[in-house]
């Protein structure tokens, strides 16, 4: 078994499941266990500078330039440790699948759950390749704990061959990126970096720089309720008047109807009665002015609303999220995705460069002032229990990584 599939293996084990409704960063303290886990592998490997930090999780190293390395730029590997709120991510017993045949894999006989090409075609991409599944009662992690065995792996080999030319390589594993807040208290100047690479994405070649524009929206609606045999004239419906509200707007920007670099409304919650209703949107869009046009559209349809059934019927707050990396990556850091573009071919892996129909840690950063496009890190069906990643594509993205580790910037 490789040293990866190794880490892996363990990492996935440890429950680090966010919390969406959090009062605590990170919103779960479980995450600081698999902190304290990989802060102690890296100590043991030789790292430089390894911090733990005990109030917010973070982890952080160095793996030093060697002595007849001219560059003064430090290159950054990033991962995120948390595991989504959507499944358990307790108990996580992963299945490792050889040799696989192109048919349906059974990852739940009792339950009947299986992960099938029918449903996902991808699978047949993967004949004859090993792959590491769900046992279907949880989520696998390989979002983001492949990146971190990734990251891991790559410093334990840079570090055990001295002789290899590199520049200074900064190592950070965060907390709570599955609940938007990854970066909310790193500390970029103990980072040290320049440049970075979130390892984050999901099959071998994806390489990403443009994320979504993201808001979030919460509407709150006040109606008016009396017996329903005698609320004519009377009764003002909350519940009806959000459904009215969702009628407005498009259809056809709902996420169901949108790929590529589409933006949409998500309606992700509803809830609610005659007296009251609560309706919680995600708003999303590559491109920043049809991004702002959004916002402008849904507090139109609320302003409207408001004029028929009267005014602070419906209230409306609106927070941006994160935006789109490459206002900060183009022109003039864009050579980090071709190096990293030039590195896959130079090892075989075909790119495969998109939009992110979402976001990442990369997105703040970038915005932070550390550049830092997305590359792959081998899974697919993320946040469920049809989750999967290909043990061959995790150890070509270490080699991946160390090509990375190894230009000298």
């Amino acid at each position: 078994m490789s040293r990866v599939v190794e880490r892996f293996l363990r990492y996935v084990r440890i429950d680090t499941r966010a919390e969406e409704n959090r009062t605590t960063f990170p919103s779960s303290l479980k995450q600081k266990e698999l902190g304290r886990i990989l802060a102690a592998e890296l100590k043991q490997m030789g790292a430089a500078r390894v911090y733990f930090d005990e109030e917010y999780g973070y982890v952080y190293a160095l793996i030093p330039a060697t002595d007849n390395q001219k560059s003064q730029k430090t290159l950054a590997f990033i991962a995120h440790m948390d595991t989504a709120p959507d499944l358990s991510g307790a108990n996580v017993n992963p299945k490792i699948i050889q040799n696989y045949d192109g048919k349906d894999i059974v990852l739940n006989e009792k339950e009947g759950i299986l992960l099938s090409p029918k449903k996902f075609p991808e699978l047949l991409e993967y004949i004859g390749k090993n792959l590491i599944t769900t046992d279907g009662s949880t989520l696998l992690g390989a979002d983001d704990k492949a990146g971190i065995a990734e990251i891991m792996t790559m410093a334990e080999e840079l570090l055990q061959n001295p002789q290899w030319e590199h520049g200074n390589i900064a190592i950070c594993f965060t907390p709570d990126e599955e609940v938007g807040a990854g970066v909310e208290h790193i500390d970029l100047k103990r980072l040290g970096a320049d440049y970075a690479y979130t390892v984050d994405g999901g099959a071998l070649g994806e390489l990403e720089y443009e994320n979504f524009n993201a808001a979030s929206a919460v509407i709150t609606i006040k109606g008016v309720n009396v017996h329903p045999g005698m609320a004519k004239n009377k009764m003002k419906n909350a519940a009806l008047i959000g459904i009215e509200l969702e009628l407005l707007l498009p259809r056809e920007q709902k996420p169901e109807y949108t790929c590529d670099y589409e933006g949409f409304y998500h309606l992700a919650d509803m809830h609610g009665n005659e007296e009251e209703a609560r309706m919680n949107y995600l708003i999303r869009d590559h491109d920043r002015d049809k991004f702002e046009k959004k916002k402008a559209y849904l507090a139109d349809c609320v302003a409207l609303l408001n004029k028929k059934y009267g005014e602070n019927t419906i209230s409306l707050e609106v927070r941006d999220s994160y935006y789109n990396m490459a206002e900060k990556i183009v022109p003039e850091h864009l050579f980090l995705v071709e190096e990293a573009r030039k590195a896959m071919e130079e090892l075989g892996i075909t790119p495969r460069i998109r939009p992110i129909r979402g976001g990442t840690d990369g997105a703040r950063l970038s915005f932070m002032g550390l550049p830092c496009p997305n590359l792959c890190a081998g899974g697919h069906n993320f946040h469920g229990r049809y989750e999967y990643c290909c043990i061959e594509s995790m150890e070509m993205i270490v080699e991946l990584l160390k090509k990375l580790a190894l230009h000298s910037y």
